[in-house]
């Protein structure tokens, strides 16, 4: 079995994904500054007999940004590969004010849908062995 996922940012109608230089990432930053934004994560398990796709949405709100608070969060290197050029794991989580939905779709990588998937491939989950009593 194949899993893929990608990230994407929506913010007033426009998709960010990964900022291609700081300048860009100073840019994206500034956007989402004192606004709510949505995150997009598709996730997709496919075998030899069968492809699953499904997209979860989680809502986050972010605190006011200046052009020297982007700056410095840029400076540490930490936006650069991040869809929306923030990492809520990380040092970017002091920009979020709060998120409804999923917090590990933030992050990248939606663990409940996924688990939820997988279960429907047959595929063993880490959630099975906390399911029954030990033996």
């Amino acid at each position: 079995s194949v899993l893929a996922a990608d990230t994407m940012v929506l913010v007033e109608g426009q998709l960010m994904g990964k900022p291609e230089n700081g300048h860009r990432a100073i840019e994206m930053l500034l956007a989402l500054g004192g606004r709510e934004h949505e995150v997009l994560t598709a996730v997709a398990l496919c075998n030899a007999d069968r492809c699953e796709a499904a997209t979860v949405t989680t809502r986050v709100f972010f605190a006011p940004i200046d052009y020297q608070l982007a700056a410095r969060y840029v400076a540490t290197g930490e936006p650069l590969d991040k869809a929306g050029a923030y990492a809520i794991q990380g040092f970017g989580a002091s920009l979020v004010e709060g998120i409804e939905g999923s917090y590990d779709n933030v992050v990248g990588l939606p663990l409940g849908k996924v688990v939820e998937m997988a279960k429907t491939f047959g595929i063993p989950c880490w959630q099975s062995c906390c399911s029954s009593p030990a033996h």
